[in-house]
């Protein structure tokens, strides 16, 4: 009976560390989604606020300085309905841009991280483009390209695609030495490492960059067609100031930071459907 007694005691008594564990893995996957509604509250309230001071600003100031939110509205729905295109041609831009520099950054990154021969002439060139003002290259690239589409893609190329190397680079380093020491001892080849153990471990550092960058390259193509192009967002808010017509620049405006928002969410949405696996973190 004593034997039986304590084999059933100790049968008993994983079980309640079994339903601890259930409850602090639902809440931490629960946990994300009053932390989304709260971003989404404090965004709205942000909006709101903005706007009122806008409408505020309006009652004091003449319409040609601070336009009111309804003006601004009335011109966007103008520009939405006349210069589609030009809004179609920027988004265009805009992605092929940032998914050229992804692809061919990642790469970069990749080389620097796990070749000794050429890693380090990559992070050194890479390093020194960093170092380069973006108005040099849009100077550079009105002069050694005659294709507008050709000097944008160059521009947010070369300043967009040291972003993803460095990042990628800094992942690679990032890798604990106990996780390579444990695949190496399976003997795998150079695609395995990279296939099972090192592609994984940077998909996060690749659409953080994507998330930080999205903002910094909307504004660069931006200055690209104010500054190499006659089509564009950039050349249409261009034109609006020289007719004087703020309340277009500050409807353009609008339109970019409803895209940038649109852009965030998407990839927001690529990050969770991707990397689903990984637990929130909650500070406390």
């Amino acid at each position: 009976m004593k034997q039986a007694d304590v084999q059933i005691a100790g049968a008993a008594e994983p079980a309640p560390s079994i339903t601890a564990r259930k409850p602090s893995a639902t809440a931490a996957i629960v946990s994300s989604k009053p932390r989304d509604r709260s971003d989404l509250k404090a965004l709205a309230i942000v909006v709101v606020l903005i706007f009122a001071a806008m409408e505020m600003g309006s009652w004091y100031v003449p319409e040609y300085v601070m336009p009111s939110p309804v003006v601004i509205a009335k011109a966007l729905g103008q520009l939405l309905s006349t210069d589609l295109l030009h809004v179609a041609i920027t988004l265009g831009r805009l992605c092929v841009a940032i998914v050229f520099s992804a692809l061919v950054g990642v790469a970069i990154g990749l080389l620097m991280g796990t070749s000794k021969k050429v890693g380090p002439y990559l992070k050194a060139l890479v390093v020194v483009d960093t170092g380069i003002p973006a108005l040099s290259w849009m100077l550079l690239a009105v002069f050694w390209f005659k294709d507008p589409e050709a000097r944008i893609f160059f521009i947010l190329t070369v300043i967009l695609l040291p972003f993803y190397a460095l990042n990628v680079y800094e992942g690679v380093r990032a890798l604990s030495t106990d996780w390579v020491d444990m695949l190496e001892s399976f003997r795998p080849s150079r695609w395995q490492m990279l296939r099972y153990l090192v592609t994984p471990h940077i998909v996060p550092y690749i659409f953080l960059t994507t998330k930080s960058v999205i903002g910094y390259a909307i504004r660069m193509v931006i200055f690209a067609e104010l500054v190499a192009s006659a089509f564009g967002i950039g050349s249409r808010m261009s034109f609006a100031q020289s007719t004087f017509r703020i309340d277009q620049v500050l409807a353009w405006t609008v339109l970019l930071v409803i895209f940038n928002l649109v852009i965030q969410w998407i990839a927001k949405l690529a990050e969770t459907r991707f990397l689903g696996w990984r637990q929130e973190v909650k500070v406390r």
